[in-house]
């Protein structure tokens, strides 16, 4: 895998791009630090629908899932998405300011969205993730760390706590930061 310089997988087989709408420039001299891991599922615990991508692109129909209608005008996004196969979404470019964090603080700095890169896996607090995700989302890890200099990977929670659950407890934290140090 390949970041171009304006923040684009380079890789069209492992990834595919479509534009969210809901980002933003990043302050000046925002240096990318941290990766944020979250989980998402539309309608909650169901996966493989269009939900997410309708979420993230303001064509979420509130009529299709009564859990939508509280949801429908949210206005959020992240720079990537990876399916319980293993398919990869980006849609936002890294340089750009995805609004996936909220309110959020890590390491006494808030604003998290400023200086973070959001990944979401399709999943739920209550379903293990699939070997193929961890697989991607390594890859995709180790080419972001190899691209921008990101000192700290945390969840959602770990930034938003109280507020937050994802990625939640059956995520495993120890498989992925092992899989990172592998060759």
């Amino acid at each position: 895998m390949k970041i171009d310089t304006d923040g684009c997988l380079q890789q069209a087989d492992r990834c595919r791009f479509i534009a969210s709408p809901n980002y933003d420039e990043r302050p000046d001299n925002a240096e990318i630090t941290l990766l944020v891991i979250h989980s998402i599922s539309l309608p909650p615990g169901k996966f493989g629908g269009e939900g997410v991508i309708e979420l993230f692109t303001n064509r979420l129909d509130p009529e299709i899932h009564p859990y939508y209608v509280a949801i429908a005008d949210l206005k959020v996004s992240c720079h990537f998405f990876i399916h319980r196969n293993g398919e990869m979404i980006q849609f936002v470019r890294c340089r750009h300011r995805a609004w996936h964090a909220g309110l959020s603080n890590w390491r006494g700095r808030s604003c998290c969205n400023d200086f973070s890169i959001g990944i979401e896996l399709e999943g739920s607090d209550a379903t293990p993730f699939t070997e193929a995700q961890y697989s991607t989302l390594t890859a995709l890890t180790r080419c972001l760390q190899q691209h921008y200099p990101i000192a700290d990977i945390a969840g959602h929670a770990d930034i938003a706590p109280g507020r937050k659950t994802d990625p939640g407890p059956c995520f495993d934290w120890a498989r992925y930061q092992a899989s990172l140090e592998k060759p």
